[in-house]
């Protein structure tokens, strides 16, 4: 903006210029030849009108000239050439005139009508030539055949008008600087405020909300300038209103789930009780049995499961990092649930990268869980080691991959599957009572979940400084795809 501004001025300083030169050039022109025609025609008319009395007509040859003689000598030395009829005579003998006074000019004056005039160019050199017929001085003003000529020299006039023009045109270079320096200028006041806004308004995308611009003036700029504050004043105030109530939100959440806890602990014990001895009761009262723990253990695990949510959200999660051997992790985890008969592992050896292994063992959980409730067999779990060629990163990353042969995963719920309480298929799982049918269901066991288990893991893969994707088979089924970074050091989070 600033150069469009300045490079406006430039030009229309340089246009302004160059048209006010061409103007005063024309005016200057013509009023320098409008000055020496004038003085031409009345000298001539003059100096005839004093030396013409003394003429008989119709005059000789040696008569003419010596007219010619003293017409110019009263002229000031101008060249004068006289002409009657077939004779002519000249001032001066040795100038040559039949170059200089046209047919078009001799016709004219012969009309009569007074004096004429006309400028030539000849041999290079501008003259003005004045042509007057001489008239008788009776009253009727007949036109006597006498007609007399001076040519008189435009150098001079030519020279001047020039020097003018030079003058002017040297003075269109310090016109331009000097509008390109008030340009500048003019560009610096207007845009200054425009780029203090440009920065404030970067600063309030980045999350600065406390940005604001001074106001000057009254223009439009300082409109502007106090409308963004007022924005900014509102945008602070709904922002602070809104970080209130979600610490509220987040605060009730870890409340009452430790405020469940202890509840909980107590039905867990009792439940577990009952199903125990489940088999001495009724079948009514141990179908009962066995559904009261379920749903105690169901409910058990969402407790746990929205204080871990919570702790992720007031950032009150830590890394216990260590270096661990990745494959026996994951061979612990799916042995701890049951699944190393249902799930096939194909573990690259030898993979140690730091990680909290406890963490570690949640994703894993969610992610092998989730392919054992909603995919079909197999199940398949991969651990390999990117060297960068495929994330085109060029760092090294630990990789495992889930995969599953059943349905997979519409689109819409792809790119749903992280939220937090998102289930693909809350319909079934309600009705028939038994599976989980969401993608988001959290770590093992049967039963439905409380959709947190894949927010929870998409946490716990950030915290490493990874991250999770999910994909569809060509074949069908799922893909979900854990990315590590490879930290072969003691490394902490």
């Amino acid at each position: 903006m600033r150069l469009r501004l300045v490079v406006t001025f430039v030009v229309v300083a340089l246009i302004s210029a160059v048209t006010a030169t061409a103007l005063a050039y024309r005016d200057a022109r013509t009023a320098v030849l409008q000055r020496t025609q004038n003085a031409a025609v009345n000298d001539l008319r003059e100096r005839v009108g004093v030396v013409a009395a003394d003429v008989d007509l119709p005059p000789d040859e040696r008569t003419l000239a010596r007219f010619a003689s003293k017409v110019s000598e009263g002229i000031g030395a101008r060249i004068v050439v006289a002409r009657y009829q077939d004779l002519s005579a000249t001032s001066d003998t040795l100038a040559e005139t039949e170059g200089r006074i046209t047919a078009e000019l001799r016709a004219a004056v012969r009309a009569g009508g007074g004096a004429r005039f006309q400028r030539v160019e000849w041999r290079g050199e501008p003259y003005l030539v004045v042509g007057l017929p001489v008239t008788y001085a009776d009253g009727d003003r007949r036109t006597s055949g006498l007609e007399v000529f001076a040519i008189t020299g435009l150098r001079a006039e030519r020279d001047d008008t020039a020097a003018l023009l030079d003058s002017v045109q040297a003075g269109i270079v310090p016109v331009v600087v000097l509008a390109a320096v008030l340009a500048l200028l003019a560009a610096g006041t207007v845009l200054r405020p425009v780029r203090k806004l440009g920065r404030a308004t970067r600063e309030l995308a980045t999350g600065d909300l406390g940005s604001r611009v001074a106001v000057r003036g009254h223009d439009e700029l300082a409109d502007l300038a106090r409308t963004f504050n007022e924005t900014a004043d509102a945008l602070q105030a709904s922002d602070a209103e809104l970080r209130a109530q979600e610490a509220k939100a987040r605060r009730f959440v870890a409340d009452v789930s430790h405020e469940l806890r202890t509840p909980l602990a107590a039905m867990t014990m009792v439940a577990t009780v009952l199903e125990e001895d489940a088999d001495q009761l009724p079948p009514d009262a141990a179908r009962a049995a066995r559904t009261v723990g379920a749903e105690t253990a169901r409910l058990s695990r969402l407790v746990d499961d929205l204080m871990e949510i919570s702790r992720f959200d007031a950032k009150a999660v830590r890394l216990n990092a260590s270096v661990t051997d990745l494959a026996d992790t994951v061979r612990a985890s799916l042995a701890l649930r049951g699944w190393t008969d249902r799930v096939t592992a194909e573990l690259l050896e030898g993979v140690r990268t730091v990680v909290d292994r406890r963490r570690v063992d949640v994703i894993v959980a969610n992610l092998v869980g989730n392919a054992l409730r909603h995919g079909a067999p197999p199940v398949t779990v991969t651990l390999a080691v990117d060297d960068g060629g495929e994330s085109g990163d060029g760092g090294e990353w630990v990789v495992l991959e889930v995969a599953d042969h059943g349905p997979g995963l519409a689109p819409e719920a792809r790119e749903r599957v992280f939220d937090r309480f998102y289930k693909a298929d809350t319909a079934r799982t309600r009705s028939t009572g038994t599976d989980s049918g969401d993608r988001g269901d959290s770590g093992d066991g049967g039963g439905q979940g409380s959709g947190l288990g894949m927010a929870i893991a998409l946490e716990n893969a950030r915290l490493h400084g990874g991250m999770i994707e999910v994909g569809q088979r060509p074949s069908g089924g799922a893909v979900f795809t854990l990315r590590l970074p490879l930290r072969t050091g003691e490394e902490g989070e």
